[in-house]
């Protein structure tokens, strides 16, 4: 009987949040843009299911366009700690409107205002000019809610593959792979 890769995944993340002495839900997510540059970045898993694994961020920064453009996506997590990576690659979708506005009601307030003051990833002349956006962006929202800016959201990765990777002596590594079928998952071994 082949294992469930998410119920997997929950088992090793339930291990990583306990080992990993920082930010054990950061993850590489990896997209292509138009002329087919790679780029990278790490965020931070905010929730997973058997739909897939979602993280939330600006829509006008570089990996949302990205995203939007050419919705696939591959993701990394490694903790050293367990000595175990997940790999994990798939169709990308933008979350729902609901559950974006959940997610940021649960954010810092810093963080809600942060989302507002911020053109991510566009050239900023100094750091006291964004500081003064994020004032002014204060000032705004004195004494009220920070309402879900119109461009900020999540993705979600649906998994077409996910691989576990564990550690072994002498570089001879575990590889696990995981693809959907029609009624579940198949499993196989990858040469390390």
């Amino acid at each position: 009987m082949t294992i469930d890769p998410i119920a997997l995944f929950d088992a090793w993340f339930t291990e990583a949040r306990a080992s990993e002495p920082n930010d054990a839900n950061a993850m590489t997510v990896a997209s292509v843009d138009d002329d087919g540059q790679p780029s990278c970045r790490m965020v931070l898993l905010k929730g997973h299911d058997a739909r897939g694994f979602v993280f939330y961020t600006n829509l006008q920064s570089r990996k949302a366009g990205d995203l939007i453009g050419h919705p696939r996506a591959a993701l990394l997590f490694h903790w050293k700690s367990l000595r175990r990576q997940v790999r994990i690659e798939g169709a990308v979708s933008r979350v729902s409107d609901a559950e974006g506005d959940a997610y940021f009601a649960t954010r810092g307030r810093d963080s809600q205002l942060g989302a507002w003051a911020s053109d991510q990833s566009r050239p900023l002349d100094s750091r006291e000019t964004f500081e003064a956006r994020f004032a002014a962006t204060e000032a705004r929202f004195a004494g009220g809610p920070v309402p879900r800016p119109p461009h900020w959201s999540g993705f979600r990765v649906a998994p077409q593959r996910i691989e576990f990777w564990r550690d072994r002596a002498h570089r001879l590594h575990e590889r696990r792979l995981f693809v959907p079928t029609a009624d579940g998952w198949s499993e196989g071994l990858l040469y390390p």
